[in-house]
């Protein structure tokens, strides 16, 4: 009788507990966005080009060197940031410096930004440096997008193909 006692709590325990799994994993409604309006996520890594020039080594300077470390050129292992803007319709939705990650800055720089934006005929502007230019830029991507309420847009930034590509 007493098993029978320990065997009914132990199943009641587990139904509570699995009445409660169930019920919040469908109350309250998750949307990622409300129905009327659209998504832009805008995310790339991208490396830019390193700070300063590689120099070939004096032989005075090699002769400092330990032997192992003894290469003929010398580069440097810090990357420049990477200066990017999101333009739609002519408003400026984003416009970020994008800090190199890693312990010496020589990783990608990394971006992610949800927009929640008004769906329909959108012209997207995107431009991107990644080199010390003052002036002008190294990347220039112009589009023009129908995006539906609900839709979500990704775009991202593919560096081998020298690109953004909107999906």
């Amino acid at each position: 009788m007493k098993k029978f006692i320990q065997y009914t709590a132990q199943a009641l325990v587990y139904a509570g507990f699995a009445w409660f799994i169930g019920y919040f994993s469908n109350i309250p409604q998750y949307t990622r966005i409300p129905e009327d309006l659209a998504l832009v996520k805008f995310s790339f890594a991208h490396g830019a080009k390193p700070k300063g020039e590689c120099h070939t080594l004096t032989r005075e300077e090699l002769l400092a060197l330990a032997p192992n470390m003894r290469k003929p050129r010398s580069c440097p292992r810090e990357r420049l940031p990477v200066k990017v803007e999101l333009k739609m319709d002519g408003e400026t939705l984003l416009k970020e410096t994008l800090i190199p990650t890693g312990l010496h800055g020589d990783g990608p720089s990394v971006i992610y930004k949800r927009l929640v934006i008004q769906p329909g005929e959108h012209q997207f502007h995107i431009t991107l440096n990644d080199t010390d230019r003052e002036e002008g830029y190294d990347y220039i991507s112009q589009k023009t997008l129908t995006i539906a309420p609900g839709q979500s847009l990704a775009i991202d930034f593919k560096g081998s193909g020298i690109e953004f590509v909107y999906e």
